[in-house]
């Protein structure tokens, strides 16, 4: 399993939003020039990013975008799912019935991967932006 790219620079942008002050908005100009991220393609990561309600934009001659919420609030779990979707290593894992055995949670495969799927998920959600912006300052 890989993320992809677009969910690498959703990091950074959080994590950069993360590190500002209280209250303050960023463009998306600088938000593009120091996170080296392509301003096409911010556009779309923000824009998901703002669907998800991890962040908020703001129009006008100050626009730009922040934290919908406190760094605390926002997991790395949080930014994944907003970018890539529900997290589910294997197809089986949401819906047992989409096991072509048929096996659904009496496999043993199954089962095992349902525990690491969760313990994945909750290690991704106790890391917080917050934590993550302290050890970058």
């Amino acid at each position: 399993m890989q993320l992809n790219q677009a969910t690498d620079y959703a990091f950074r942008v959080v994590l950069f939003l993360a590190r500002l002050p209280l209250n303050e908005v960023a463009s998306s100009h600088v938000i593009a020039d120091r996170q080296d991220i392509p301003l096409r393609y911010l556009q779309k990561i923000t824009r998901q990013l703002a669907v998800a309600g991890l962040i908020k934009s703001y129009r006008g001659v100050v626009g730009g975008f922040a934290l919908a919420k406190p760094a605390q609030e926002i997991t790395l779990y949080d930014v994944i799912v907003a970018m890539e979707g529900p997290l589910a290593i294997n197809h089986c894992l949401p819906d047992g019935k989409a096991c072509s055995l048929h096996h659904g949670g009496d496999c043993p495969v199954h089962q095992s991967l349902v525990a690491i799927e969760g313990r994945l998920k909750a290690d991704l959600a106790s890391v917080t932006f917050a934590a993550l912006a302290a050890k970058s300052k």
